[in-house]
């Protein structure tokens, strides 16, 4: 695997772990906790919620679904 697309699915784990931990998170707080564009957030988040992980009850707030997710190292 490229390291770019390592980093990037690190990334998108990290972004998932975070808004499991703290529940309903805004767009604006991933890119201030993860220090990265708005533009970049947006992209994880799609594919969060193309795999049913994450979904928007309302425009730009997160939360996760209740799929069941085993995550490793």
């Amino acid at each position: 695997m490229k390291p770019s697309t390592n980093r990037m699915l690190t990334r998108i784990k990290s972004v998932y772990m975070f808004i499991q931990e703290k529940g309903l998170v805004t767009t604006q707080e991933l890119v201030d906790e993860f220090g990265i564009t708005p533009r970049t957030i947006q992209r994880d988040l799609n594919v969060l919620a193309y795999n049913d992980l994450v979904h928007s009850p309302s425009r730009g707030k997160w939360e996760t679904t209740r799929k069941k997710v085993k995550i490793t190292s």
